[in-house]
């Protein structure tokens, strides 16, 4: 199961991608919202990780792109922005979970195989 992993925080997108790999996942990174709308054309992925704050494009218009696509892609936000706007603006994009950061990495796991069982 292939998924975009978009964070423009290097070690945290480094840790990611090692985790989920060790979990069995095929991970495709990058580290802004452009290259991310570009990516989730070509490598049709089941799911994106997305956070809100990114260079080019934000968090919410890759939501909203994944949300268009002819089978829904499922996101999970991660975030340090705790407002509640931006949760709920999230949510009205079409996001399916919302993790604030920092986080835990089992639960993200968790979270993820939960999302991807109901696809």
């Amino acid at each position: 199961m292939k998924i975009l992993v978009v964070e423009d925080e290097a070690l945290m997108l480094k840790t990611l991608e090692m985790k989920l790999q060790k979990e069995g996942y095929e991970v495709i990174c990058c580290s802004d919202g452009r290259a991310a709308l570009e990516l989730m054309e070509s490598e049709n992925p089941l799911m994106v990780i997305t956070d809100i704050m990114l260079p080019y494009s934000s968090g919410i218009e890759i939501i909203r792109a994944a949300k268009q696509k002819p089978q829904p892609v499922a996101v999970i936000v991660l975030s340090a922005l705790g407002q509640e706007s931006t949760v709920e603006e999230a949510f009205e994009m079409g996001a399916d979970d919302y993790i604030t950061k920092p986080f835990n990495l089992n639960e993200l796991v968790i979270r993820i195989k939960r999302l991807l069982k109901k696809a």
